[in-house]
This record gives structure tokens, sequence and C-alpha cells, in this order.
């Protein structure tokens, strides 16, 4: 069963041309494939000077990761989406196959793996495009607790 755009908008803080990927094609506790066409647009907010480096791919994995914790939780029973906001920790073993995304044809097929998740999650991940893989890595994101507001 995919999960479409509007699932993903509502569960990730990323909106409009900075939501990367269009769906979900499958998950499972352990693993989500997510699909992207975002990397061809001209409104791409990742571009400079009208190129989309392959860098970008990290962006795109942590989005994955993103959608999959959600998911993850909800399954769990847990709210579906965490409470703190997430920020980029580490990149570690990141090989780019290529400089450019923009330039790549086909649909980018976002793959994550979830290796750990407490107050950090941290997955392994590969863009590939026509089943070559194109960027590839371990994210590590920090998930800061939510402050609370003092009551006054």
């Amino acid at each position: 069963m995919s999960i479409g755009r509007q699932w993903i908008s509502d569960h990730l803080p990323h909106k409009g041309n900075m939501l990367l990927l269009d769906c979900v094609e499958r998950w499972d506790d352990e693993q989500i494939l997510c699909v992207a066409s975002s990397h061809r647009s001209a409104s791409n907010p990742l571009r400079v000077a009208g190129r989309l480096g392959a860098i970008c791919a990290v962006e795109y994995a942590a989005q994955a990761m993103a959608v999959h914790d959600a998911l993850v939780r909800g399954e769990e029973g847990g709210k579906p989406q965490r409470t703190g906001a997430g920020y980029l920790a580490s990149v570690r073993e990141l090989c780019l196959e290529i400089t450019r995304l923009d330039d790549i044809e086909g649909d980018l097929a976002v793959s994550a793996t979830r290796l750990a998740a407490h107050s950090s999650l941290l997955y392994n991940f590969a863009i590939s495009a026509d089943r070559h893989i194109l960027v590839k890595g371990r994210i590590i994101i920090f998930v800061a607790a939510k402050q609370e507001a003092p009551d006054v």
C-alpha cells in the first residue's frame, strides 16, 4: 500500500517545495522505500546556481528516515510524530557515485534501514535510480526533547 505526499506532509515539518518525497512504496519495522521526483524540479530549494549537488541526497534520506520513524511510532501506538525537533548529527561512510542529482532522468528510490532508535535515530541509506546506487551512507539524527512552556 503506497503512502502519498499528503500523509508525508501531515507528518513532517517540511512543506511546499522543501518536501522532497513523493510517496512511500513500502515499509516495515526496519526499512522504508520512498520515491522522489523533485530532483528534476527547477524549483527545488536545494538547488544552487541551477544545479542540485549529490550531497543533497542526504536530505532526501533524512526525510525518509523521519517518515519511517513516524510510521513505526504510529504502529507502536505512539504519537505519529516525535515531539522534539530532529537535528542532523552525523553523516558517516558517505559514498557519492555521482556529482549531481538534477541530471538523473528517472525517479529516485530512497531507501533507509533503521539500525537504532532511541533519543537519536541511526540509519543506513541508499539513493538509487534505475537500480544503480548513486549515494549511500549512514546518518544519525538527534531528536531533541520537546521544551514545555513554563506555567505562568
